[in-house]
């Protein structure tokens, strides 16, 4: 086993994998007409040193870099109209979103809304809202990820918290693909491990909700189901030994993987997870990991035999249902994810109002078995008291 050779994909959009692909930005830039680019990025990323690093090499290449770095970690609308603002101040002809989920989000946002006279929230993604946006004069985007969790860096959209009504929203438009992708391994060795975790666990949520959905997408699901065996491979290893390049390779790759498949649905998961997050703040990836098996096992009368299939790639001692179950049990255990939700603020006062939000969210629709919002109340409920709803073994 070794790290993977440098690559150059153009699916689905261009992709520059390999260590030490960093280098490229500045030649990357030039190649997108970039002079003067947004350096979009959270305040915790801009103090290291591979921010910093970039900065300089953009700057020693002869171009023009200002930043915007007014970020929260689950990003709200004032985030991206204060990168709106940066951008025309500095006269920007481009956005570099380098960072975790947050800041891809936020850089796609500030580069669709640059060229825009309606508010944000009137591109929301909800029937054909997404024509009215005038293409002609968004920005390009150059996505640089330094986490391998959310995969936004190959995503037509961004997930931003309207804070009036304390609800994530998603922001979409085709176009919001950035145009280039650097991949470097190198810029996520860094990450520690609860945070290695829960980002990778985000991943897998991903690939694991697009491989359920209903539906027929074979592709999508050709590449989830690889997603998810590169993450049973890499994730542990990640998590034990920040340093393994090659680990660090394959859960960067499963990322934007699992975010290419989750075009074909998502599910219950992120259902939960969205106002979860919108309501207390918890981590985006950590909540999705809480929930996971709670909606695995309520799913089961529909996603019985696909994880049975399932199972059997992943190599799982039992080929059936309860054997991912069982995988994805001791994989949280293993990684220190908590079994119950109340660790993450969740009380039984906050259920009602989160099974409603749950039940409108986008990603409902798309779980393979129909949850009303009766059904979150109880699910919820169970992921309270830490006992799955009843399963057929």
């Amino acid at each position: 086993m070794s790290v993977p050779p440098n690559s150059q994909w153009n699916y689905p959009t261009s992709v520059r994998f390999g260590v030490g692909r960093i280098v490229q930005l500045p030649a990357i830039c030039r190649d997108l007409g970039m002079q003067r680019p947004l350096f979009v990025t959270d305040p915790q990323i801009a103090k290291l040193p591979m921010a910093q690093d970039c900065i300089r090499t953009l700057t020693a290449a002869g171009l023009t870099c200002a930043t915007h770095m007014d970020i929260q970690p689950n990003p709200v609308e004032a985030n991206v109209t204060a990168g709106v603002s940066a951008y025309r101040a500095a006269l920007c002809d481009g956005v570099i979103a380098f960072g975790g989920g947050s800041a891809l989000d936020v850089g796609k946002a500030v580069a669709l809304m640059v060229g825009q006279a309606r508010p944000l929230w009137d591109f929301e993604d909800r029937e054909d809202w997404w024509q009215r946006v005038d293409t002609a004069r968004m920005a390009p985007v150059i996505a640089v990820p330094t986490t391998a969790g959310t995969g936004s860096e190959v995503g037509r959209a961004s997930v931003i918290t309207d804070v009036r009504d304390r609800v994530k929203r998603i922001i979409f438009h085709p176009r919001m693909m950035p145009a280039c992708v650097i991949l470097d391994p190198a810029l996520t060795v860094g990450l520690p491990p609860h945070v290695t975790a829960a980002t990778g666990m985000d991943a897998l949520s991903h690939a694991l909700e697009a491989f359920c959905a209903p539906g027929f997408h074979p592709m999508a699901d050709g590449i989830a189901v690889e997603a998810m065996r590169l993450i049973a491979g890499a994730l542990p290893r990640a998590y034990h030994d920040g340093n393994d390049l090659e680990a660090r390779a394959h859960m960067l790759v499963a990322s934007s993987m699992g975010a290419a498949a989750f075009q074909k649905g998502l599910g219950a998961m992120h259902a939960m997870s969205h106002p979860c997050s919108a309501l207390l703040g918890s981590h985006h990836g950590l909540t999705n990991a809480v929930v996971m098996p709670y909606v695995l096992a309520w799913n089961q009368p529909e996603i019985a035999d696909r994880l049975g299939r399932l199972a059997a790639y992943l190599g799982l001692q039992h080929a059936s249902f309860a054997g991912v179950l069982d995988w994805v049990l001791e994989l949280r255990e293993h990684l220190g994810i908590p079994h119950r939700i109340g660790a993450l603020g969740v009380k039984d006062t906050h259920i009602d109002l989160l099974a409603r939000e749950a039940s409108v969210d986008p990603s409902a629709p798309t779980n393979p078995r129909p949850v009303s919002a009766a059904d979150f109340a109880t699910l919820f409920q169970c992921a309270l008291a830490g006992e799955l709803p009843k399963i057929v073994r």
